[in-house]
């Protein structure tokens, strides 16, 4: 990956984590272009691996539901733009997608990232994501034509994953920071900078928000 794509400051990083949901003319976030390098090398890896050991191979029957019939011609990077560019999902909605990729890999042993279910995986765990993370969102019907999928087959892999997932959809602040972490890690320019601040630093404007909204209403009532 090439460093001069990923300069930015630390300003610049809050600003993609906790305000792209709300411009609909921002480019698109860092973290979409750290998290497209961390899958395709843990794929080249996968790979690698299973050129040299065929028991590397996924052999869990339940996740096959993810294996697309065809190989999509489209990359990780371009595919997770055209999500956030037609979802305007808010890049935390990324990071709480990775934390489930990862947990879903921990729970299924036989599974193995690679080109044939990524896209798949991607656009499920990030719809899951973008409805424990998000106020409002698209339905079901519109994830899927953004994916390229049909509402019944993304219906389908949505539960499936659920189940596979043991339900376990809650990501504590502290569960989030660590994640947010090891993806500043990826960055690897030495920024100086911490992701896992804007977590903290979103939950205090929507909490301003709420508070603001609750005395309008106080306000209100008193002029009624």
């Amino acid at each position: 990956m090439a460093t001069s794509s990923l300069a930015i400051s630390p300003r610049k990083l809050r600003s993609d984590l906790y305000s792209y949901s709300y411009q609909s003319h921002s480019n698109t976030p860092l973290v979409i272009s750290v998290l497209a390098s961390l899958i395709e090398r843990t794929m080249a890896r996968n790979e690698r691996i299973a050129k040299i050991c065929s028991w590397a191979l996924s052999k869990d029957f339940r996740t096959r539901v993810f294996d697309c019939y065809e190989t999509p011609d489209m990359t990780i990077q371009s595919y997770l733009e055209r999500i956030f560019r037609y979802t305007r999902a808010g890049p935390s909605v990324y990071v709480v997608a990775y934390v489930y990729i990862d947990r879903f890999c921990q729970a299924n042993l036989g599974f193995r990232i690679n080109a044939r279910n990524v896209h798949r995986l991607l656009i499920t765990t990030i719809m899951v994501a973008s409805k424990y993370v998000e106020d409002m969102n698209y339905r079901n019907s519109y994830f899927a034509r953004v994916g390229g999928l049909t509402t019944n087959e993304l219906n389908k892999l949505e539960l499936e994953f659920l189940f596979m997932m043991g339900f376990k959809m809650h990501v504590k602040v502290s569960v989030f920071e660590s994640y947010c972490c090891h993806l500043e890690r990826e960055v690897g320019i030495g920024g100086g900078y911490h992701i896992e601040k804007t977590l903290r630093c979103a939950e205090e404007i929507k909490s301003a928000q709420n508070e603001e909204k609750r005395y309008i209403n106080q306000i209100t009532r008193i002029m009624l």
